[in-house]
């Protein structure tokens, strides 16, 4: 996927004000008009103008894209940073109803699931404030026990001069015991102020996992890789394994293989209403012979226990 540089496509300055990349855009889809333009192209270029102004136009959309778009080129290839979009604010509840279509694959890695033009409200003399919603990123130990954090949002606005800026939005939020990654935790009245003495929005917040050295999550489940060894597997063990509440004793079985999974019942993350377990996954590790005699005692295996692990791949 090739990166777009929307402020080349609409021939504006990075530092351009929200009046100024107004006008670029007129004047750039005047020209390329399909009804208007000879140009062969002209219908492509004019949806490429339109999805860069429908990006630049919006201070919360601009800033995120702004937050690592210096470091790219038009043209390269680009895939988005993991959570890339983590700690902005963005309008909407973040529920993804409203699929924007219609853009390039670019827009949609990135704000493909952002509602195109916000949201729209009538009765502008009462109205509730808007909804955002944001991504934040939390240690998976916080999702296992709940836990309440201090976070800070970046919140996009217009100043004075027609330029984008953000704004610092420091929050005390808790965060539910078992939650799990993309729930969204809801903040009633944080979102934006309400008109006309009508109610302040709320503020959704997705839920993303920092990596973990040890475990990663797939919905409740948490998984670990368990390295064992060889007379382990065989023989059978009791092991003292890392869970995220701390460590437990588990029997490997006799004649265990690499690949293996045992449960650990009620170690995923687990809320009021659902349980998850931790899944091991047994990995056998070998070790590396250094001396003769486990070099001897290699071969003696070898003779002692003809064993061929690739018998199924014979034809």
């Amino acid at each position: 996927m090739e990166y777009k540089d929307y402020y080349k496509i609409l021939n504006v300055a990075r530092d351009a004000t929200q009046d100024q990349i107004k006008q670029a855009y007129r004047k750039a889809a005047r020209k390329c008009h399909p009804d208007v333009s000879k140009d062969a192209h002209a219908e492509a270029k004019f949806k490429e103008i339109g999805e860069a102004y429908e990006v630049l136009k919006d201070p919360e959309k601009r800033a995120a894209y702004d937050k690592f778009g210096a470091h790219w080129q038009e043209g390269q290839h680009f895939d988005p940073p993991p959570n890339w979009d983590a700690g902005f604010e963005f309008k909407g509840s973040g529920a993804y109803e409203n699929d924007p279509g219609g853009f390039s694959d670019f827009f949609e890695s990135l704000f493909g699931h952002a509602q195109a033009g916000g949201r729209q409200q009538a009765h502008a003399f009462r109205m509730k404030g808007e909804d955002h919603h944001a991504k934040i990123v939390i240690p998976l130990a916080d999702a296992f026990r709940g836990a309440r954090q201090t976070i800070t949002l970046s919140r996009p606005s217009v100043d004075g001069d027609g330029r984008v800026s953000t704004s610092p939005h420091t929050l005390h939020v808790l965060i539910p015991k078992g939650i799990i990654e993309g729930q969204r935790v809801r903040l009633e009245g944080q979102g934006l102020p309400g008109y006309g003495g009508s109610p302040p929005g709320d503020l959704y917040l997705e839920i993303a996992f920092q990596e973990d050295r040890l475990f990663h999550a797939e919905k409740r489940d948490i998984h670990l890789t368990l390295p064992v060894t060889p007379w382990e597997a065989a023989l059978g063990a009791s092991l003292t394994v890392p869970t995220l509440d701390g460590q437990v004793q588990l029997k490997i079985p006799p004649g265990s293989q690499g690949g293996k999974k045992l449960r650990l019942k009620g170690k995923g993350l687990c809320s009021a209403n659902h349980q998850g377990d931790q899944i091991v996954t047994l990995q056998i590790v070998a070790p590396e012979p250094t001396t003769d005699e486990q070099r001897r005692l290699y071969r003696a295996m070898a003779e002692q226990m003809p064993f061929n692990p690739r018998a199924g791949l014979e034809r």
